[in-house]
């Protein structure tokens, strides 16, 4: 699969979290091209803080890889990962990551900070936005403006 059919399936799972009344974040991770993993996220169906969409696709790579190292793995999300999300793909060892839509606040792959790049870690992770970012953006704008509407 091409970079941007792994997107459209990370879409995909966004639009399911959208239809469970979750923030339309999918992800999935892909090794030589084929899906692994795929998760959207689950915070309010489960009650977890920690049920991003990244993190979920990344626990359900490492159980499939049998072990937590994902070094030959790439992560598709559709919103540039948050902190805690950033952390776990350099903890991952992610080989790299690919994400749609920008967040100007708390991004941390380049928007807030770049964490996924910091030198300070022992592993890096190179981060491309951008991709299939229309179809990101227009999702979770749909999702809030929804979500203001009451409806």
């Amino acid at each position: 699969m091409t970079h941007e059919e792994l997107m459209r399936e990370a879409v995909a799972e966004a639009q399911l979290a959208f239809a469970r009344g979750e923030i339309p974040v999918g992800a999935v991770v892909a090794l030589n091209g084929e899906i692994i993993a795929r998760a959207h996220n689950l915070r309010e169906a489960t009650g977890d803080p920690t049920a991003h969409a990244e993190v979920l696709a990344i626990r359900e790579a490492a159980r499939k890889m049998g072990g937590r190292r994902l070094g030959q793995c790439t992560l598709y999300v559709t919103l540039e990962p948050c902190p805690m999300c950033a952390g776990a793909m350099v903890m991952a060892c992610l080989k790299q990551c690919y994400f749609g839509a920008r967040d100007e606040r708390q991004g941390c792959c380049e928007s807030v900070y770049a964490l996924t790049g910091d030198p300070a870690f022992y592993h890096r992770v190179p981060c491309i936005g951008g991709l299939l970012e229309e179809e990101s953006s227009r999702l979770l704008k749909e999702f809030f403006r929804t979500r203001r509407k009451g409806d």
